[in-house]
């Protein structure tokens, strides 16, 4: 017995929602429903911008970056999951497990620093609307896209690299839908494990917390510039431009802060795998809705771009 303990392991069982056994059919037609209009609506945003000129502006370049961080979020957990819900084998790889994680956190604060990104290009818009071709020029704003997804990838490899540099050893299952470090790190064995662990929760918490302070930051100047205009028809007009972006955040790190803030405490497993449903398939489902119902110009711009679809004889 002291033999198996100590022998390292190869391999995951992500335990997931096999704790419901009975729901396992309805969470897969949900989660598959919300997974398909999460890739369509993403893929519509990212259609009507490419095709609609007048969408061709730093604003929604930003938004299909958004867009495309978004996908392959989702792609990097949720076709597992499904999977799992109607397989009776759960097991993953070690290899598997880490790239998961690696790719799940990639692009997971790539689309974070690309919410901050767009919050300092509404700043300049509304703040600095005579330098914003200067400052945002397409140069800049490729910089801007870039520098966010180098970022997401260290942040990435930072986390993966510190969590799989450890030792797992006796029980490989993972109380979890998706390799997600806490349970994971419950599976470890060795005195650096409390370490890594604080280490991990603090480059997670700081990058999060300062990209909300930037965006922050950003609203209040923005806030203070919109009080200056003289007209109610101006204040909405330029208040309007912020609602979509603004409401993503609101929801994004409503539920991060839940994940991440949360008090250290007794709680139930079969919790935390319902809680985790929130921001790896809820947030990302909400988000092109959002943008889509929010944004009047792209609105429009995605019925014209569907209706001359239908009928382009009448566009």
């Amino acid at each position: 017995m002291q033999r198996g303990n100590l022998s390292a392991v190869t391999e995951f069982i992500l335990v997931g929602f096999s704790t419901f056994p009975h729901l396992q059919l309805l969470f897969f037609l949900l989660f598959l429903l919300m997974y398909l209009f999460t890739l369509l609506g993403n893929l519509l945003i990212m259609a009507t911008v490419w095709s609609e000129r007048s969408l061709h502006t730093p604003m929604y370049l930003f938004l299909c970056a958004l867009s495309i961080s978004e996908i392959l979020y989702t792609l990097a957990i949720t076709p597992r999951l499904l999977v799992d819900l109607l397989s009776a084998h759960h097991t993953i790889a070690w290899v598997a497990c880490a790239s998961q994680m690696f790719f799940s956190f990639t692009f997971g604060f790539t689309h974070s620093f690309l919410l901050t990104v767009m919050g300092y290009d509404r700043y300049v818009a509304i703040c600095h609307p005579l330098r914003y071709n200067v400052l945002m020029s397409p140069r800049g704003c490729a910089c801007l896209v870039a520098w966010s997804w180098v970022g997401g990838s260290v942040m990435g490899l930072v986390v993966t690299t510190a969590v799989f540099h450890l030792t797992f050893c006796g029980s490989n299952e993972i109380h979890h839908f998706a390799c997600h470090v806490p349970p994971l790190l419950k599976l470890a064995c060795g005195t650096d494990v409390p370490l890594v662990a604080k280490g991990v929760g603090l480059v997670c918490i700081m990058a999060l917390l300062g990209c909300c302070l930037l965006i922050v930051l950003s609203y209040a100047f923005i806030v203070a510039a919109i009080l200056r205009i003289p007209s109610a028809e101006g204040r909405h007009k330029a208040f309007s431009t912020c609602a979509s972006h603004l409401t993503v955040v609101i929801v994004h790190y409503s539920f991060a802060s839940v994940i991440y803030l949360k008090p250290k405490g007794p709680q139930s497993l079969e919790g935390d795998t319902l809680m985790g449903i929130t921001y790896t398939i809820l947030t990302p489902f909400l988000s092109p809705i959002i943008f889509s119902l929010r944004n009047k110009e792209l609105k429009i711009a995605m019925m014209k771009t569907f209706l001359s679809k239908l009928y382009p004889e009448k566009i």
